[in-house]
């Protein structure tokens, strides 16, 4: 079963960042907000997948309590956008945000991205992504390699030691296969 955790403030936003994940991953999942899951859903869920949340929700950030569990699960997990940026805050780096400056960490709408890795059915090289953030990763930590960059910002890292992966971009929007290679795990 894959655990899909929603990070979205309002239920409404849901529409756009979570449901596709659900269509992309069809059957044998749950859905619950991030502030709901406890210790009994993580031990059930085979695959975890964080999601995205709007440009100006980042109420997550002040609930990071939340997601401790991350240091130690060790299962296969996914974080998208917000979800990334929890990974990487947990697992070592740290996000990067400089208020006097935010408007160049914004990205919206299809950026082309640079990877120098096949990465979860995304092939080396120059691709395509749908992006629609306005804080991104700053330091990634020792624990994280990086398989791909924008101009702006790290979009995608994997674990160096776990099945656990981080994109600052939106597969379920633009490169499904991202989610899709991801639930085969």
């Amino acid at each position: 079963m894959i655990l899909i955790l929603s990070l979205c403030k309002e239920k409404l936003h849901e529409l756009e960042f979570v449901k596709p994940i659900e269509k992309i991953v069809k059957e044998n999942h749950l859905v619950k907000s991030y502030k709901d899951i406890t210790m009994g859903d993580l031990k059930k869920a085979d695959k975890v997948i964080l999601s995205g949340t709007s440009l100006k929700d980042f109420d997550y950030l002040g609930d990071l309590d939340n997601f401790l569990w991350i240091k130690d699960f060790d299962k296969p997990l996914l974080g998208i956008c917000a979800g990334m940026q929890v990974l990487v805050h947990h697992l070592g780096g740290e996000l990067s945000r400089d208020d006097r400056s935010i408007i160049e960490h914004i990205e919206i709408g299809i950026n082309t991205v640079k990877f120098n890795k096949t990465f979860l059915g995304i092939p080396k090289g120059k691709s395509e992504v749908y992006s629609l953030h306005r804080l991104g990763v700053g330091e990634i930590g020792k624990n994280f390699d990086v398989y791909a960059k924008s101009d702006k910002d790290i979009q995608a890292v994997k674990h160096k030691s776990k099945d656990i992966y981080g994109v600052l971009f939106h597969p379920e929007v633009y490169n499904h296969e991202v989610i899709e290679e991801f639930a085969k795990l």
